[in-house]
């Protein structure tokens, strides 16, 4: 693996894009209320630090950090495979990276995810979740591919 043909501005364009498609996806009058009720939580979630919150064992701030950390890894493996498929062909461009980050997602994060919900019984939630990770990975290999 090359790092060094790593474009960092991607990567940062990258993570900030997942925070945004997140903060969108899994917004109060978006996806929210239906993911919580899928996982299995009752009653209003509160995100002012009672035991019900989101992440609230771990705190928010170790919460959000490893949030961006995982966009961060996403966003570099994202280049570095983007970058390999499009020297396969000719050179990366938004739509081979676009079709990379589909591909990735398809072959890797859907099917992994996937075993996991099925045994905790966890479907609706698997689908509001792949839906996320499909257009982050989608938005960051076309922002990889468009920046090569």
């Amino acid at each position: 693996m090359d790092f060094s043909a790593v474009n960092w501005l991607a990567v940062l364009f990258c993570v900030l894009a997942s925070m945004v498609i997140g903060g969108v996806w899994f917004g109060p009058k978006t996806f929210f209320p239906a993911w919580w009720k899928a996982v299995g939580k009752a009653g209003e979630p509160s995100m002012g630090g009672d035991a019900s919150a989101p992440g609230s064992s771990l705190g928010m701030g170790v919460v959000w950090g490893g949030i961006v950390l995982a966009a961060f890894v996403q966003a570099v493996f994202m280049s570095l495979m983007v970058n390999a498929m499009g020297s396969m062909a000719g050179g990366a461009t938004l739509g081979s990276g676009a079709l990379a980050g589909f591909l990735l997602w398809l072959g890797f994060v859907a099917p992994s995810s996937l075993t996991n919900k099925l045994f905790a019984d966890r479907i609706k939630a698997w689908v509001l979740e792949q839906g996320n990770h499909l257009i982050n990975f989608v938005v960051m290999g076309a922002i990889v591919g468009a920046m090569s």
